[in-house]
């Protein structure tokens, strides 16, 4: 399975608004692990970058002022992404300005639905921790992934941040370098070191006279509010 981790950032935050992309960041996963290859591109957008839009991303326009325009790289960057799924948080908002970007070209390109299919990962993290704060800077605290780099954001240093916490997420693997080259590096059997010595023994602490007593009010109030069906007490010998 071929996905590609996607990133953008942009002159501001609404696409009908006339703002655009001026920063693209991709990361390839294969087989879900990093292959090593990735598109990074930064893009004149022929327009001027909102003030918190810079405040985001700290990209000047003297900075994008002689970086290629999307059309000359739209094609390139079909090819790379073509036939895979993006793996994007918050989809729709990149999503968005992708087919807003094509549309302008008047070339007769489909939208991204055409050329790929998409995992949103902002919707599967609310689906396995609802009422949690989900954003990527949240996902990393909960998944342990390093961003303290990440003072700023960035479309490639972000898709690097995603794709691990996306493979965590999701069950993880046996490499979450980005370098990797897909080469056997997973955990085998004959790996794992036994403890040498003998073991010491368990403690067995055993309840008091007290403990018992509450332990047994506590299964006779289970056993009465579902009905006599409390199994702990069923076990007992009559």
């Amino acid at each position: 399975m071929r996905q590609i981790v996607l990133d953008t950032e942009t002159t501001g935050l609404d696409p009908a608004q006339g703002h655009k992309i001026i920063e693209l960041g991709c990361v390839e996963l294969l087989n879900r692990k990093p292959t090593g290859r990735h598109l990074h591109l930064y893009l004149n957008p022929e327009r001027e970058v909102e003030a918190g839009a810079l405040e985001v991303h700290g990209i000047t326009n003297e900075f994008l002022s002689d970086k290629p325009v999307f059309s000359t790289i739209a094609d390139s960057f079909l090819d790379f992404v073509k036939g895979a799924e993006l793996v994007i948080h918050n989809a729709p908002f990149d999503i968005a300005f992708l087919d807003h970007e094509l549309r302008l070209l008047a070339r007769g390109y489909q939208s991204m639905s055409g050329y790929c299919t998409v995992l949103d990962t902002l919707v599967l993290a609310r689906k396995k921790h609802p009422g949690q704060k989900n954003s990527l800077d949240a996902l990393c605290k909960r998944y342990q992934v390093d961003n303290s780099q990440r003072t700023l954001h960035g479309a490639l240093k972000d898709a690097e941040i995603l794709a691990e916490v996306y493979l965590l997420m999701t069950g993880g693997q046996s490499s979450l370098h980005l370098g990797h080259d897909g080469g056997g590096d997973e955990l085998k059997t004959e790996d794992a070191q036994k403890l040498q010595g003998p073991r010491p023994k368990l403690r067995v602490l055993q309840p008091s006279a007290e403990e018992l007593a509450a332990h047994r009010r506590t299964l006779e109030q289970i056993h009465k509010s579902s009905g006599q069906h409390c199994l702990w007490l069923a076990q007992e010998p009559g």
